[in-house]
């Protein structure tokens, strides 16, 4: 027996109400989803706090690498003209600034002034002798119309005075020669300069040319370039060079000449460079200090004149992969990265510039801090260049009053 369940019809209105609830509640998710996204969207989050910069005309100096040795521009020895006479002092030492006509070397003179002594005391008794011999020549003459003297006493008379002024002449000669050695026992400075070697010994007895001393001539150094043939041609005397010590020091000098020939091995030629110290500066005596020495070999550069160049600031400039990159910033607050050819760099008292021969404009806006972590498209907050602080001026400490002083 089949049994028979009734039910109740549904109400096509209830339905309708249902489908009609159930799609509103979509709408309203719907909406409420995009109407959180949207402020999301229109506020994106800067990537990085940069500051900018704009590229710029500056002047550059077109400079000329090269590499060589430092020599003395000219050395001069010093030696002995005594000839067995022993060295008594010494009073120059290597390293020492010595100027024009200084003692160097004395040598011991008690033999030279014994000599000189007897010199002279001979020139003493050839003057009395020529004295004697002049007189009595007078003294002929006058007797040579009287017919007491013969013509042959008269010339024997005459002859004498002669040969006593030829005697008086040999002595003053050995006068001088010994006043000579007397000059040669001490020996001074033939210009002003730096001793680079000593070679005499205390209680040496020398002989004559003998080398007592080297000597930097007016301590002048000189920088020997060596550069290509087609370099040479662009090098003229008087051009200025920077030239730097392998510990970093730099000295300013100007060439004096190029050389006239190339080496036919290193097809290179050398460009001498002078380097003239202040002496007036150095007082005598002193040792010299300098990171410039001869045989040393530096690194310099030519100043061959100055251009126009555009230029940023080196830390504007991010390496990566080998190549230079800049970020350039846009109206909507993010960055363009920028590939560049970079040439020379300037150290100015704002920091290092670099020059840009490609890739950039003048007046472009750049990231000038915070390039270096940036990446293509990134959006970016700029706030302005924080300048370091002057250093606040010390103020005077104040004395504490005195005991028994009431304080006001």
């Amino acid at each position: 027996m089949i049994k028979f369940t009734s039910r109740k019809p549904i109400s096509l209105g209830l339905a309708l109400a249902g489908m009609i609830a159930v799609g509103t509640g979509s709408l309203w998710v719907t909406a409420s989803s995009v109407a959180a996204d949207a402020p999301a969207k229109a506020a994106t989050k800067p990537a990085l706090t940069v500051t900018t910069t704009k590229a710029s005309i500056s002047t550059l100096a077109i400079k000329l690498a090269a590499n060589g040795n430092v020599a003395a521009w000219q050395e001069a020895l010093i030696g002995s003209e005594a000839n067995g006479i022993r060295i008594q002092e010494l009073h120059a030492n290597i390293g020492d600034v010595v100027q024009r006509g200084q003692l160097l070397v004395s040598f011991a003179s008690e033999t030279v002034k014994a000599d000189l002594a007897q010199a002279q005391a001979g020139l003493a008794e050839a003057n009395a002798n020529l004295a004697d011999a002049t007189a009595n020549a007078e003294r002929a003459r006058s007797l040579q119309t009287s017919g007491a003297l013969s013509a042959q006493q008269i010339g024997q008379y005459v002859t004498t005075e002669q040969t006593a002024k030829a005697r008086v002449e040999s002595a003053r000669a050995t006068v001088d020669t010994q006043q000579l050695r007397m000059k040669h026992t001490q020996v001074l400075a033939p210009d002003s300069g730096i001793i680079t070697a000593r070679a005499a010994t205390l209680g040496a007895v020398v002989a004559n040319g003998t080398e007592l001393f080297r000597m930097i001539r007016q301590g002048r150094l000189e920088w020997r370039a060596e550069v290509t043939a087609s370099e040479m041609a662009r090098i003229a005397p008087g051009t200025e060079a920077i030239v730097t010590a392998p510990g970093g020091a730099q000295w300013k000098g100007k060439v004096r000449i190029v050389s006239p020939t190339v080496d036919a091995q290193t097809r290179m030629g050398l460009v001498y460079v002078d380097l003239v110290p202040d002496m007036k500066a150095l007082k005598p005596g002193s040792t010299v200090v300098t990171a410039f020495k001869p045989g040393m070999y530096a690194k310099g550069e030519f100043i061959m004149g100055n251009s126009q160049a555009l230029t940023i600031p080196q830390q504007a400039v991010v390496v990566r992969d080998g190549f230079s990159y800049a970020f350039r910033l846009n109206a909507d607050g993010r960055v363009t990265q920028i590939k560049l050819q970079t040439g020379r760099r300037i150290a100015t008292s704002d920091g290092d510039q670099v020059e840009v021969t490609q890739g950039l404009n003048a007046d472009s806006t750049i990231v000038a801090n915070g390039a270096g972590f940036l990446n293509d498209g990134d959006a970016v907050k700029v706030v302005a260049a924080v300048k370091p602080a002057a250093a606040a001026p010390a103020q005077t400490p104040t004395p504490a009053p005195a005991a028994g002083t009431a304080r006001k």
